[in-house]
């Protein structure tokens, strides 16, 4: 079987996608030595990657969201000639019309609507929009199957597509191996009292608004200061954060650290009194489970996705209030070191149980079943 990937999202300067997009790589050429695959990359990548002989390297000079995607995509996609394609995003070029499966990873785009989720002028946004939800729908409707990380996601694009439910496999995402837990590097970055940490982007459904001003309200009835550390990559959203936090009169609690390379961010997270997830929605919930793995404690929000993914591992907390957020801060500083450790164990091994390995052979299991029901179809 020929396979072809589109990487073109691959490394972790593409957050969660790239993440997902580098294991699935990586972890289907050290499985597969049978099929046949063609992946698209970028110039940075192109040279870099070095991959099994059954894997071939496409050069693509264009990237994601472009016009040179919807026109020249196709193109080359039809002249490897795959038997399957898979895109790891919903960036399906509308006038593809080789057989696909794709992955969704969340609808944030569908609920998350306005000029604060943007960076784009009203025009703009408004033909973004439109080109977004032609290349969605094409995206979930033309698809041979549909990955999703949760029972979440599966369920939202159900509601909003009406979507046959055997055509969406939930494949759950793993943690990275990558995450260390090295010696303490909070001196590195300037935080000298006892703090939780986020990590993530700093766009408005991640609910750090609420998060700051419950790190404030937390100072106020603490008699030792607690700092709030965000690990955000610079950009016009943490910009606008800044100017939140200035405006909050927050600025002696919250600490913007920039982005936090892998090797730093273990020690971060166990160095904390716990990574702190306010988020109103998300897909799957990766930096959560990051964060369990290296002996962190994890407070998230009361949303279906995290209770699925994190079960009983996380202290959740009401996200709509930030009184509710404070509390649950205190508590785990209040909380005895015993039950501590426990819950922090506990979650330890509880994050084993994701796997990116298990993640690519479960994929791989969809490649395979696409193809022999296209042969079946056939004959």
């Amino acid at each position: 079987m020929r396979i072809l990937i589109d990487g073109r999202l691959y490394g972790l300067e593409n957050a969660g996608l790239g993440r997902y997009v580098m294991n699935l790589v990586k972890e289907l050429s050290k499985l597969d030595q049978v099929n046949q695959y063609s992946l698209l990359l970028t110039k940075k990548y192109f040279d870099k990657l070095n991959l099994p002989k059954n894997w071939n390297k496409v050069l693509v000079n264009f990237g994601h969201y472009s016009i040179s995607e919807q026109v020249k995509l196709p193109q080359i996609i039809k002249k490897e000639n795959p038997d399957i394609t898979h895109f790891p995003h919903f960036n399906v070029p509308v006038r593809f019309t080789g057989k696909f499966i794709v992955t969704i990873h969340d609808l944030l785009m569908h609920k998350n609507v306005g000029l604060a989720a943007t960076t784009l002028t009203p025009p703009l946004y408004l033909f973004k929009r439109l080109g977004y939800k032609a290349v969605f729908k094409k995206a979930v409707t033309s698809s041979e199957k549909i990955i999703v990380p949760s029972t979440t996601v599966k369920k939202e694009i159900m509601d909003y597509y009406h979507t046959n439910e055997e055509k969406i496999k939930i494949i759950y995402e793993g943690v990275d191996e990558g995450i260390e837990n090295g010696k303490d590097v909070s001196k590195k970055y300037q935080i000298d009292s006892p703090y939780f940490v986020y990590s993530g982007n700093a766009y408005p459904h991640k609910n750090l608004r609420r998060l700051i001003e419950a790190i404030k309200l937390l100072n106020t009835n603490s008699v030792q200061k607690i700092i709030l550390a965000i690990s955000s990559a610079r950009n016009i959203f943490t910009q606008r954060l800044e100017k939140e936090i200035k405006k909050s009169k927050a600025e002696n609690f919250v600490k913007l650290l920039g982005f936090v390379p892998d090797e730093d961010l273990g020690s971060l997270y166990k160095n904390s009194l716990g990574f702190i997830f306010p988020s109103l929605s998300e897909g799957f919930g990766l930096p959560g489970l990051e964060a369990m793995s290296v002996g962190t404690l994890v407070l998230a929000s009361d949303i279906s996705v995290f209770k699925e993914i994190y079960k009983n591992n996380a202290i959740y907390f009401n996200p709509l209030d930030f009184t509710s957020i404070e509390k649950t801060m205190e508590n785990v500083i209040k909380m005895d070191s015993n039950l501590r450790q426990e819950k922090i164990e506990t979650a330890q091994k509880f994050s084993k149980s994701y796997s990116w390995a298990k993640m690519a052979k479960e994929t791989l299991q969809i490649y395979e079943e696409t193809k022999s029901s296209d042969s079946i179809r056939q004959g």
